[in-house]
């Protein structure tokens, strides 16, 4: 067996473990062929890695490094399912998209300097950090506009930078949604911007380890959350970035870290940056797909994450994350075609389809386990 970091699965590989959350609640048993949704919830649960079967899986690879499985899976995927490709190619091909592109990684290299100034220098400078990441609004310029180019952007290689930019990025969004102030609105934005900030104080070393982490090593990383608040704690900012950057991986239900607290004993910003952490996390390309369908992550929110996370916030954000895709084209994982003609708000993932050949299809009332959106088209 050989131990593999989340990020680098691919699906048909089997587990070799149980496969446990922060909280010891099992999340996949040994034995365990992954698929995408499989791995895409361990992401969810903030897995770092897993011990996986290193000879044989059912996809008939025998003795093969992940690279190679991984490549084919690529090859596969461009030959039989190029159309996966086509929502985002469009994206990419227009000017908006080459502005906002040029822009987010001018600004991503900018708040690379501005973190490391704050630890070193112990100082902040609030407007320049946040006019790194308005001057990018007016590229996306709808909210349909921004999560589409942000989705497109995405490598399976994403730094902390970039990841922070694009939560930074969400939690605008998201407080507009949310009706909040424009100061709050500012305060939101900085907090996503700066929640990761603790990363940076653990060794690369252990960051982008290959192999497995030592008891010591795990505790490290899980302490970014508490690395992030020292280096916050004596900045003159608003307390709720500080309690974000402390608080972000704390979970309704109590299975979060570091402090394992529930409900209303998380602040309301922490709560909003964690379901921005998290879908950001999730709709990650992977090193065998692209950008994940973004209904599909709102499936495995409304199926794990009701309890997890507060649902003032939660439900709002599915939502509108689903109402900016109305009239969108998918296609079904029957590969039959349509247009997403109604959102139902207490089933936001399993909207009313307008199908092709002028009839509909009401995923609300279909098996979901049978029938659902596969992507975008």
């Amino acid at each position: 067996m050989k131990r593999v970091k989340v990020s680098e699965l691919i699906p048909g590989l089997i587990t070799a473990e149980d496969v446990y959350s922060f909280n010891n609640q099992l999340i996949v048993e040994k034995g365990t062929v992954l698929t995408d949704e499989i791995i895409t919830r361990l992401e969810y649960y903030s897995v770092l890695s897993i011990r996986v079967e290193e000879d044989v899986d059912d996809t008939g690879f025998s003795d093969v490094t992940l690279e190679n499985k991984a490549s084919t899976l690529v090859a596969d995927s461009f030959k039989d399912t190029e159309s996966n490709l086509t929502y985002s190619q469009r994206i990419k091909a227009t000017k908006q998209y080459i502005e906002f592109q040029k822009s987010f990684t001018n600004n991503t290299e900018a708040l690379q300097g501005y973190l490391h100034d704050i630890i070193e220098k112990n100082s902040i400078n609030t407007e320049v950090m946040l006019q790194s990441v308005t001057s990018l609004i007016s590229k996306g310029t709808t909210s349909i506009g921004m999560f589409d180019m942000l989705h497109s952007m995405r490598t399976y290689d994403d730094m902390t930078y970039v990841h922070s930019m694009s939560v930074s990025l969400i939690c605008n969004i998201f407080g507009k949604w949310l009706s909040l102030s424009k100061d709050d609105i500012k305060v939101l934005t900085l907090a996503g911007l700066l929640h990761d900030i603790g990363k940076i104080a653990i060794p690369e070393s252990i960051i982008k380890k290959p192999s497995k982490l030592t008891s010591d090593e795990y505790r490290q990383v899980k302490q970014h959350t508490i690395e992030g608040y020292k280096i916050l704690k004596n900045l003159n900012i608003d307390p709720r970035i500080k309690d974000a950057a402390l608080m972000h991986h704390e979970r309704c239900d109590g299975g979060g870290y570091p402090l394992s607290v529930k409900g209303d004993k998380i602040p309301d910003f922490a709560k909003i940056v964690a379901i921005a952490d998290v879908y950001d996390a999730m709709t990650a390309a992977r090193v065998y797909r692209g950008p994940m369908c973004p209904f599909k992550v709102i499936a495995i929110f409304e199926d794990e994450g009701l309890q997890k996370y507060d649902s003032r916030f939660i439900l709002t954000f599915l939502e509108n994350v689903g109402n900016t895709y109305l009239n969108n084209r998918v296609v079904l994982n029957d590969k039959r075609q349509g247009d997403i003609v109604l959102i139902h708000n207490n089933a936001v993932s399993r909207p009313l389809i307008k199908l092709t050949d002028g009839t509909f299809v009401d995923l609300e009332k279909e098996n979901r386990n049978k029938l659902y959106i596969e992507q975008l088209l």
